[in-house]
């Protein structure tokens, strides 16, 4: 990676807004369908929507070639950013720019429960545009990445019989298989034992120095120091700090200490 790939932004992030909207009933029992269905016979009113802003003017510019690092507590807008990112979640206001198409990797990210886990990575692997040639040659080196088949053939086996753990270690394998403009981890990486982690970790870099970007969003504060020279801290919705990693650790480290 050039120095001047540095320079060229791959995520716009300019004063963006996500607010969720929920339907909060008035009364125990009035939210369910019984319920619905004697309001809309009866003409009275629903029940009351309630907003959530949960991301409130966030604004910053992510380039080729980094990582970054989303900290804060929880409920304080990560994973919505993430998704916002992807493209998951609209805008209420403001705009979100990216390269491509991100593609967010998360431990709830959905593979088919009843399939086994080797034709997983063959579909995983197709819905990212390899070809199949790409998949054949690369189905055995992702299964031995993500190391579920190190207490048994595993990958022959429907994903529904997998642990959580085992599910994002595949899912993790899939997606770092290929080159990704912008590729976006939310927990991910906490899932496995030290081992997987150190992979994941030394693959995160290599996507890095292929000019990609990569977002981490980690509980995990050595996970973030070990792969991300710049870190986000994100509280209530709101960016409290940006810059190189050590530094926003230690005022994070400090707020949540008080």
């Amino acid at each position: 990676m050039t120095e001047s790939d540095r320079l060229v932004p791959t995520v716009i992030v300019d004063d963006a807004h996500v607010i969720y909207r929920i339907q909060q009933s008035a009364s125990p029992g009035s939210g369910s369908p019984l319920a619905s269905f004697k309001r809309l016979v009866t003409g009275t009113k629903p029940a009351t929507m309630r907003e959530v802003h949960a991301i409130k003017g966030v604004s910053f510019v992510a380039h080729k070639g980094e990582a970054v690092g989303l900290i804060g507590t929880n409920g304080s807008g990560k994973s919505t950013l993430l998704r916002a990112i992807a493209g998951l979640l609209p805008i209420e206001r403001g705009a979100i720019y990216a390269a491509g198409q991100p593609s967010l990797l998360g431990v709830s990210a959905a593979l088919m429960n009843d399939l086994p886990g080797e034709r997983n990575v063959v579909l995983g692997c197709l819905a990212m545009g390899m070809s199949p040639a790409e998949v054949k040659a690369k189905t055995k080196d992702i299964i031995d990445f993500s190391g579920i088949n190190e207490r048994g053939d595993f990958s022959s086996l429907p994903m529904r019989t997998y642990s959580s753990g085992m599910g994002a270690r595949l899912r993790f394998a899939i997606a770092a298989a290929k080159q990704h403009d912008v590729l976006l981890i939310d927990e991910a990486l906490a899932t496995g034992d030290a081992k997987f982690r150190r992979r994941s970790e030394q693959r995160v870099r290599e996507l890095r120095a292929q000019a990609g970007t990569v977002f981490l969003v980690s509980h995990s504060e050595q996970s973030i120091r070990d792969t991300c020279e710049r870190a986000i801290w994100l509280e209530s919705g709101l960016i409290r700090a940006d810059g190189p990693t050590d530094d926003v650790l230690k005022e994070y480290e400090a707020y949540v200490k008080r």
